[in-house]
C-alpha cells in the first residue's frame, strides 16, 4: 500500500512583537548633536527618530532624564502628548536616575534602548543583559565611548537626518531716546 503523498507543512509568518523602554540622558544627547552641529538652537526631531529606532516595536515607555531645573514645557508636552513619555529632573547627572529606573524597567521589557554615549553606562548594559533585556545605544558616533558600542546588543548612530536646527529668537529692539540737543547759549 503506498501513502499518499504529503503536502508540506504551511509555514506562518512569524510576528515579533517586543516591548521597548526609551531612556534618554538629555544632557548627553543634547551636548552631542550641539558639538556635532556646531550650534546650540539643535534639536533632536522625534517624529522621525522615535519611528526609526522602534523598527516596528511597541513603545512602552519614553522618559527624558534632564540636568536642571530649565527644562523646555513644550518639549514635555510633546513628548507626553505624542508617546506618553515624561521628563524627569535632575538634581546632578542623569546617570544614576536613568540606571534606577532602567534597573526597574528590566523584567517589564524586552527591550532597552538607552539614548547616550556616556561610558558611564558600560556597566548598566552588561547588568541589563545578564538579567536578559535586550540592550540598544542610540546616539551621536563621534562622541559614543567605543567601550559602550562593543557592549550594546546594537547601535543605533544618531545622525544630522534625526535632528533640526531652531532659528534664534528674535531679540525685542531697545528703543533709545535722543538726548535733547543742547540749546545754544
Amino acid at each position: 500500500m503506498t501513502q499518499p503523498p504529503t503536502q508540506p507543512p504551511v509555514i506562518s509568518t512569524v510576528t515579533i512583537s517586543q516591548s521597548v523602554a526609551i531612556l534618554i540622558d538629555g544632557n548627553n544627547i543634547e551636548r552631542s548633536i550641539h558639538s556635532e552641529a556646531d550650534d546650540t538652537h539643535t534639536m533632536l526631531n522625534f517624529d522621525t527618530l522615535i519611528p526609526k529606532l522602534l523598527v516596528n516595536r511597541g513603545l512602552n515607555r519614553l522618559i527624558y532624564f534632564r540636568e536642571g531645573k530649565q527644562i523646555s514645557s513644550k518639549l514635555t508636552e510633546r513628548l507626553h502628548s505624542n508617546y506618553h513619555g515624561s521628563v524627569i529632573p535632575c538634581h546632578k547627572s542623569a546617570d544614576i536616575p536613568l540606571s534606577i529606573k532602567a534597573t526597574q524597567l528590566a523584567s517589564k521589557v524586552d527591550t532597552i534602548i538607552i539614548m547616550s554615549g556616556d561610558s558611564d553606562y558600560v556597566e548598566l548594559v552588561s547588568h541589563l543583559k545578564a538579567e536578559g533585556v535586550r540592550v540598544e545605544i542610540a546616539a551621536v558616533q563621534s562622541t559614543t565611548s567605543h567601550l559602550l558600542i562593543e557592549e550594546a546588543d546594537y547601535f543605533h548612530a544618531i545622525t544630522r537626518e534625526d535632528w533640526f536646527t531652531l532659528p534664534p529668537k528674535k531679540t525685542a529692539k531697545k528703543k533709545f531716546s535722543k538726548r535733547p540737543q543742547e540749546q545754544d547759549k
